[in-house]
């Protein structure tokens, strides 16, 4: 069907990559963009730090393992086609105790069940040779694993979508989501837009504007800042690609570790503390909605509960610069608080299921004109292509899936 109209709220990666594809794929359908900020990507795709995940880590046959994959060839060649960053510039995934060494060989069969490609597991001798100044008893290394610059992508995408004739419309924060005869008309203030179709791609406000189009109130989104530490420029010679510690599978956090970005720094981090605010980006934002919405929540307790020594210890992390660095010196040793000052912060829209897990996977679902994004945490904008497939090809199937 031709000559309809599809909305898309959220100018974030994944929003602007779906307006994208359907502008591209389905001629004569008209997508807009609608977002609350002045300019797209400022939230999670504007604090990301640039890697292209090459899919290690995610479970074969999730949403995340097979979009990842899916996405990164997608990526590259958009970088290559655009004269966008796009390096190749490796990744190490260490175990610095015995006891990891398991985990590290369950992710190295886990990667080659997701087609990981090139990876291979390596001693502490060849770890010396590709990262001299790195420590650790074994690793992964993952050539292919790259940095880019997702906020440039994304404005990339905005033209793309503007360039195929439709409209990517900010400043429109959206307050209501009403079904009308034919469609829907999404609202802010006095403002109005119809469309046939809705998309909801708005991150950290995801479970909020889906209640407004009365979808289900669960997943709940629980705001994590991930605070960075950057590394003096005089000290960024220590490190030459991406350094990672084996995650802790119980946790869809990968740990403190070193990312060289495009632009010639190098981030170490980040941690994961419980934000005060759903765009708390500094420990100084408080949004007393927001932590009622969190306190009124049952799965807010259940989490707390399962994890609160882990949250102790990256609250102290968070306030001594010693502390954070203590994890980030097993990786490189001798790297500590004279070698790094106080870099940015970006906050992950991570949902929360009622029973207090923490979700995984990608969560995407449709209910009859309204396709919603309830989940897309990393590596959400490796797989930003990726998924734009998987939902256009959701909002356009016939009838209905929940």
């Amino acid at each position: 069907m031709t000559d309809e109209t599809v909305g898309i709220v959220g100018a974030g990666i994944v929003g602007l990559a779906t307006a994208r594809e359907i502008a591209l794929s389905r001629p004569g359908t008209r997508v807009v963009v609608l977002d609350k900020e002045p300019a797209v990507s400022l939230h999670q795709t504007g604090h990301n730090s640039g890697v292209v995940h090459a899919g290690i880590y995610y479970t074969p046959g999730s949403l995340k393992a097979d979009l990842c994959v899916r996405g990164v060839a997608l990526l590259r060649e958009y970088c290559q086609d655009r004269a966008l960053p796009y390096r190749e510039i490796g990744k190490l995934v260490v175990a610095v105790r015995e006891d990891e060494l398991g985990r590290m060989d369950a992710l190295y069969e886990r990667a080659g069940n997701n087609h990981v490609p090139d990876l291979r597991r390596i001693p502490r001798e060849e770890i010396r040779e590709l990262e001299p100044h790195a420590g650790g008893i074994a690793a992964l290394h993952s050539p292919r694993t790259a940095i880019t610059d997702y906020p440039a992508i994304a404005r990339a995408f905005a033209q793309d979508v503007v360039d195929s004739g439709g409209e990517v419309r900010l400043g429109f924060p959206v307050t209501g989501v009403t079904e009308v005869p034919g469609g829907i008309e999404v609202t802010s203030g006095q403002e109005r837009v119809r469309v046939d179709r809705l998309i909801l791609c708005a991150g950290l406000q995801s479970d909020t504007v889906a209640q407004l189009a009365r979808d289900r109130k669960e997943p709940r989104i629980v705001p994590f800042r991930g605070e960075y530490m950057l590394l003096r420029p005089e000290r960024t010679n220590l490190v030459r690609g991406l350094i990672y510690p084996v995650p802790d599978p119980r946790y869809p956090f990968l740990g403190v570790h070193f990312t060289p970005r495009v632009d010639g720094s190098v981030e170490v981090g980040p941690n994961a503390v419980l934000a005060l605010a759903r765009e708390g980006y500094t420990r100084t934002r408080v949004s007393p909605r927001d932590l009622l919405g969190l306190a009124a929540y049952p799965g807010t307790w259940r989490m707390a509960a399962r994890h609160w020594r882990t949250g102790v210890r990256e609250y102290r992390g968070s306030f001594s610069t010693a502390a954070f660095m203590k994890d980030a010196g097993l990786y490189v040793p001798g790297v500590g608080v004279r070698d790094v000052v106080r870099g940015g912060a970006g906050v992950r829209a991570q949902a929360l299921d009622r029973d207090g897990t923490l979700v995984d996977d990608f969560r995407i679902h449709r209910s009859g004109r309204v396709t919603a994004v309830r989940n897309a945490p990393s590596p959400a904008a490796t797989a930003s292509m990726a998924i734009a497939e998987h939902i256009a090809a959701a909002v356009f199937e016939p009838g209905s899936t929940t």
